[in-house]
């Protein structure tokens, strides 16, 4: 893949895929339970004004809607996960996740609209990392790099 841009901060992290998603009208997300699950509701804040669905894992099956509530995004409904963009969270590449890519490619052709895009979210480059560069017809992946500090008094 090419390099296009970067960002720093998570806010640039956030418009860095608002921007990717453009004028999409819905976005499925996929990610591992619990650790993917709030990256994927704070991707979708970043871009509240269109549908947002999580599936877990590659199932289909637990297709439910993000929608914006008094304590920010949250899981709700049973949702159609058709749509015009596929988000794909790094922590389906997680040994423990246990994603087989002839499953993951097959749940991206199920539910991916014609035309549609498909958008990696990750750290420290797991898409590459777990080989699945020439594996996934990534459109795009937008990867951070985490760095962090501890201070005590």
């Amino acid at each position: 893949m090419e390099f296009v841009n970067e960002f720093k901060g998570l806010n640039g992290n956030l418009l860095a895929f608002k921007d990717e998603v453009g004028d999409a009208k819905k976005v499925t997300f996929a990610g591992a339970p619990g650790v993917c699950t709030p990256y994927a509701e704070l991707f979708a804040y970043a871009i509240k004004d269109k549908e947002s669905v999580f599936i877990t894992l590659t199932n289909i099956e637990s297709a439910k809607k993000i929608e914006l509530t008094p304590q920010g995004m949250q899981l709700s409904e049973p949702a159609d996960p058709h749509a015009d963009v596929v988000a794909l969270l790094g922590g389906l590449t997680l040994p423990k996740s246990n994603v087989k890519i002839d499953d993951l490619n097959q749940m991206i052709d199920n539910i991916l609209k014609e035309d549609g895009k498909i958008i990696g979210l990750s750290y420290m480059d797991m898409f590459k990392e777990a080989g699945w560069l020439d594996k996934v017809n990534f459109d795009c992946i937008i990867n951070g790099t985490l760095t962090g500090s501890i201070r005590k008094k």
